[in-house]
């Protein structure tokens, strides 16, 4: 089959070199082209083989993996799933190889219950959307900071108009490529901001890491969710990566609600559970964003937000890693303004003005 994706493994272990062969190989559109056990093997079959998909552990011996990415990256720029453990440090090298322009990440197999079936279906997804993502070059300009840590003032003798003076609340979804696209998001967000809710497709081990990096980055406060936070201005909530994350009234305003329900779209946290909830209660009050990613979750329930009267936008094709979410969305007419990840933070903002 002339058009099969050609998988390059790179991983120290023979057992998971095999396993991830055999999983890949079962699918009829990928073929595994080879299996080196270090980079500098890796890099030499590069040459020879001209893979079209990389997959990249992080713990290897002579150079480990965000060494290999980064001057991978910097020299001849391909894509890149790494294969990581779901760890807090595995989360922090993880969140770094992102940065550094890998296209996704995917645990190891482990033996927690999870069939590896699941697993091979995920893997293999993910190797099909990194073929056709659109890579990140490094040191590209980031989103301008419109309003840098501060809103500017007022000429002299008018009030000050805060951006959060609205009343409104912002929702965001986001999927593959979604943690440098949320970065990209919120440095162009002021410290005075309406309340933001944001679900990223991620594992639990990685949501408060992410988190983290994110509030050290951004002038508002980030935080994963934890469940009954007021939403309040100024503050980004995270939902974590093993529950839903919705907005419900409580006696003095919206608070944050957790819900360990199945997965939607088989993704929990869902896209769709954040945006029906935003649909539900907050209606022409709510803004909707949908970002970059693999799938469909969240097009159906932006479409529901913006049938109730609230404001929408959506990535558009030319910015996205996978324009697969954003196109959903915007096909079936949930996407009421489509634009570059660069401006979605100043057109928000004016939105919520």
């Amino acid at each position: 089959m002339p058009n099969k994706i050609r998988v390059l493994i790179i991983d120290d272990s023979a057992l998971m070199r095999a396993m991830l062969t055999e999983m890949i190989n079962a699918s009829p559109d990928l073929t595994v082209v080879g299996a080196a056990p270090d980079a500098p093997t890796a890099r030499e079959m590069i040459k020879v083989l001209n893979p079209d998909v990389l997959t990249l552990d992080f713990h290897m011996p002579k150079m480990d993996g965000i060494e290999f990415l980064d001057r991978l990256m910097r020299l001849r720029p391909m894509p890149v799933v790494m294969v990581s453990a779901f760890t807090a440090a595995g989360s922090e090298t993880t969140l770094k190889a992102l940065e550094l322009g890998a296209v996704d990440f995917i645990g190891k197999p482990r033996s927690d219950g999870r069939r590896l079936d699941e697993y091979a279906e995920e893997l293999t997804d993910k190797i099909r959307a990194a073929k056709g993502a659109r890579l990140r070059r490094l040191g590209a300009a980031s989103a301008p900071t419109v309003s840098g840590s501060a809103p500017q003032a007022a000429p002299a003798g008018q009030t000050p108009v805060r951006v959060n003076a609205s009343g409104k609340i912002i929702f965001v979804g986001a999927s593959t490529g979604g943690t440098e696209a949320i970065k990209e998001f919120l440095l162009g967000i002021p410290a005075d901001c309406p309340p933001i809710l944001i679900v990223q497709h991620m594992p639990e081990s990685f949501t408060a890491s992410f988190a983290k990096r994110l509030d050290g980055l951004s002038a508002p406060r980030v935080i994963e969710a934890q469940g009954n936070e007021k939403v309040e201005p100024g503050t980004v909530f995270i939902a974590p990566g093993h529950s839903h994350l919705q907005i419900r009234r409580g006696p003095n305003g919206y608070l944050t609600e957790l819900l360990a329900t199945p997965p939607v779209n088989r993704h929990r946290p869902s896209v769709d559970v954040l945006f029906d909830s935003a649909a539900n209660l907050v209606g022409r009050q709510a803004v909707g964003v949908i970002l970059t990613g693999m799938g469909k979750d969240g097009a159906q329930g932006l479409l529901r937000l913006r049938q109730a009267g609230g404001q929408t936008f959506g990535q558009d094709e030319a910015s996205c890693v996978v324009y697969g979410m954003p196109r959903e969305a915007f096909v079936i007419g949930a996407v009421g303004e489509q634009c570059p990840l660069a401006e979605i933070a100043r057109r928000v903002l004016a939105a919520c003005r």
